[in-house]
């Protein structure tokens, strides 16, 4: 591959940019610098640090760059959780986020797993 935009993972981090982007527009207004601003950073984070990782041209600040993002990723369901629980996203809206952080979260553990077998 020659870019970071050719990684499955990284297209699917972003298509959960814009899920989260979404979802949390209807968000009331009091949690513009709140819960939405928290989740849409979090979403944020996943494919710009994969990007991130890649650019740096060494594998372990790579490997590192992926935790992070997944990382990124346990925030940000704990955030949709919450959400939830306020009533401002549906059972169904978070259980669809919910699929999708999981699924991004096996891509980045195969990865991971891949770049640190001996």
């Amino acid at each position: 591959m020659r870019s970071y935009q050719e990684l499955e993972v990284w297209k699917s981090a972003m298509d959960l940019v814009l899920q989260v982007y979404h979802l949390t527009e209807p968000l009331p207004p009091t949690e513009t610098y709140g819960l939405r601003a928290q989740m849409r950073r979090a979403a944020l984070s996943i494919p710009s640090n994969i990007a991130e990782g890649w650019g740096s041209g060494a594998r372990r600040r790579y490997v590192h760059m992926l935790k992070v993002a997944r990382g990124s990723l346990m925030e940000l369901e704990t955030q949709g959780i919450l959400a939830a629980r306020l009533g401002y996203i549906s059972p169904e809206a978070l259980e669809d986020l919910l699929e999708t952080t999981r699924h991004i979260t096996r891509m980045l553990n195969r990865l991971i797993h891949v770049l640190t077998r001996p």
